[in-house]
């Protein structure tokens, strides 16, 4: 998961950073996180599959996480 390096790499630099990922791929992000040093690193988990989805309703879906992105970037 190239999500998960960015995201670790992001922090390396001190720069607050979060990972969006569907729930089929929450293991993995959770195992890669683990491997690279950043146990319990949070994520944000959509319910999957998202591809299926048009514009609009991945919009209204993703707002519905803004609040919990800001949390996690901010605390």
């Amino acid at each position: 998961m190239c999500s998960v390096h960015d995201t670790v790499e992001f922090e390396k630099r001190g720069i607050p950073s979060t990972l969006f990922i569907t729930q089929i791929f929450k293991n993995s992000a959770v195992s890669q996180f683990r491997n690279k040093g950043m146990d319990g690193h949070a994520l944000i988990e959509l319910p999957h599959p998202v591809s299926n989805l048009t514009p609009a309703q991945m919009h209204a879906l993703t707002h519905e996480y803004v609040r919990e992105m800001v949390r996690q970037l901010t605390t």
